[in-house]
């Protein structure tokens, strides 16, 4: 039993799971996609919470390929916007962790894989947001913008002129409040 055996398996899997979630795993399902026989996949995984196991194994792989691929950008457009485009089953398969997040390893995987992705981009971040001298400000953005990207995105809206407006509207929101904050320290004095 190779691993080559079982990537096809897990490339599936990881495709069904990142469109519908747990829900769409189903056995029959993926041995079809696959070109194998049901018990071809109980040869290999035995059932279906091992192969689970080995799908968040693999999207964990793959979020440190991607903070890898991050850790390369010089800036948020359009650079990063490219890998998010790249990768964008990864990021659909993220959405799935957090919106089922009451299971543990679930929570664990989304968790892990955003700490990874998170601290890779948190610079560039920084520095499109104007909060390249503050740090903890930029990943509180981070975590907040994180939590919303994740509830809106769907396959058939995930594209570069999403991103590029979304991106656009955060650095809209964090610059008003900048400003609101500097009206309030001229008016009121600093404190």
């Amino acid at each position: 039993m190779t691993k080559d055996s079982k990537q096809s398996w897990i490339l599936v899997g990881y495709n069904i799971f990142s469109k519908q979630g747990q829900t769409g795993l189903k056995v029959e399902v993926i041995a079809r996609k696959v070109g194998k026989s049901k018990s071809s996949f109980y040869h290999h995984f035995a059932d279906i919470e091992i192969f689970t196991e080995l799908l968040l194994n693999y999207h964990f792989e793959r979020a440190i390929v991607i903070a890898e691929m991050e850790k390369c950008c010089n800036n948020v457009v359009p650079d990063l916007l490219n890998v998010l485009i790249e990768v964008k089953e990864d990021l659909l398969f993220n959405r799935q962790l957090r919106i089922n997040r009451q299971i543990p390893a679930f929570k664990n995987c989304f968790e892990k894989s955003n700490k990874a992705v998170g601290e890779a981009i948190l610079g560039i971040w920084a520095e499109m947001l104007g909060l390249g001298d503050n740090s903890h400000l930029a990943q509180m953005v981070l975590n907040l913008s994180l939590e919303n990207f994740y509830l809106q995105i769907t396959e058939e809206t995930l594209t570069y002129e999403w991103l590029l407006n979304y991106v656009r509207d955060l650095k809209t929101m964090v610059h008003g409040f900048q400003m609101n904050e500097k009206k309030k320290s001229i008016l009121y004095g600093s404190v």
